[in-house]
C-alpha cells in the first residue's frame, strides 16, 4: 500500500510542477501583452495563426486569472503530494479535490473540445486520474487503519 501512495505522490508532484510552470508561462504572456502566446500555450492544437488578433483587455485579464489559478492549484497539489507520500488522509482528498476538479474542467472543455494535443495537456488529465485512483484505492482499503503501516 505504501508503494501505491508513493506512486500517487510522485504523479501529483509531476502534475503540480507542470501546472506551476503553465501558470507562470500563462501569466508571463499576459504581463508582456502577448495574449496569443498565452492562449496557444493552453490550446496547443489550435493553429497559432488563428489566434493572432487584437484582444480586449478584459480577455487578457481573464487569461491572467486562469494563469494565476493554474499556479496556485499547482502549488497546493505539489505540497499536498508530500503529505500523500506520508499517508495523510486529508492530503489525499485535498490533492484529489484541487487537482482532480481542475483537470475535470480541462477534460470537459479542452480535451473533449479538441483544442489540445495529448502531450502535455491530455496526458496530465490521465496523470491526475491515476493519482486519484491509486490513493483512493489505498484509502478505502485501509480507512480503518493507519495508512503508513
Amino acid at each position: 500500500m505504501k508503494t501505491l501512495l508513493k506512486t500517487s505522490a510522485v504523479l501529483w508532484i509531476v502534475w503540480g510542477l507542470v501546472h506551476i510552470i503553465a501558470g507562470i508561462l500563462t501569466m508571463k504572456g499576459i504581463l508582456t501583452e502577448d495574449i496569443p502566446s498565452s492562449i496557444s500555450g493552453i490550446a496547443d492544437k489550435v493553429d497559432p495563426s488563428l489566434l493572432q488578433m487584437d484582444y480586449p483587455n478584459a480577455l487578457g485579464a481573464l487569461i491572467g486569472q486562469h494563469g494565476f489559478n493554474l499556479l496556485w492549484i499547482g502549488i497546493v497539489t505539489f505540497i499536498a503530494a508530500f503529505y500523500v507520500w506520508k499517508g495523510n488522509k486529508n492530503a489525499i482528498f485535498l490533492a484529489a479535490i484541487v487537482g482532480g476538479l481542475a483537470d475535470l474542467g480541462y477534460f470537459l472543455f479542452m480535451d473533449l473540445g479538441g483544442y489540445v494535443n495529448f502531450i502535455v495537456g491530455g496526458l496530465m488529465t490521465y496523470v491526475s486520474a491515476a493519482a486519484i485512483i491509486l490513493s483512493f484505492y489505498v484509502y478505502f482499503k485501509t480507512r480503518n487503519t493507519n495508512l503508513t503501516e
